[in-house]
């Protein structure tokens, strides 16, 4: 795997994970945590809703879905 895909998947994994440990946080909260661009950001979002592990109940909003994840 190359560095910067490892990198991506490291880096959504932690997105995730943040936003399953604060339960709903907006788009600019993970802009300001993680110190990447909103498009970053969304584009990682994107990713993770296409999976369906999270949902955005409100614009600018993101929850963890109910969809059972194993985190290695």
């Amino acid at each position: 795997m190359k560095p910067s895909t490892n990198r991506m998947l490291t880096r959504i994994k932690s997105i995730y994970m943040f936003i399953y440990e604060k339960g709903t946080v907006t788009t600019q909260q993970l802009v300001d945590e993680f110190g990447i661009t909103p498009r970053t950001i969304q584009r990682d979002l994107n990713v993770l809703a296409y999976n369906d592990l999270v949902s955005s109940p409100t614009r600018g909003k993101w929850t963890t879905t109910k969809k059972r994840v194993k985190i290695s």
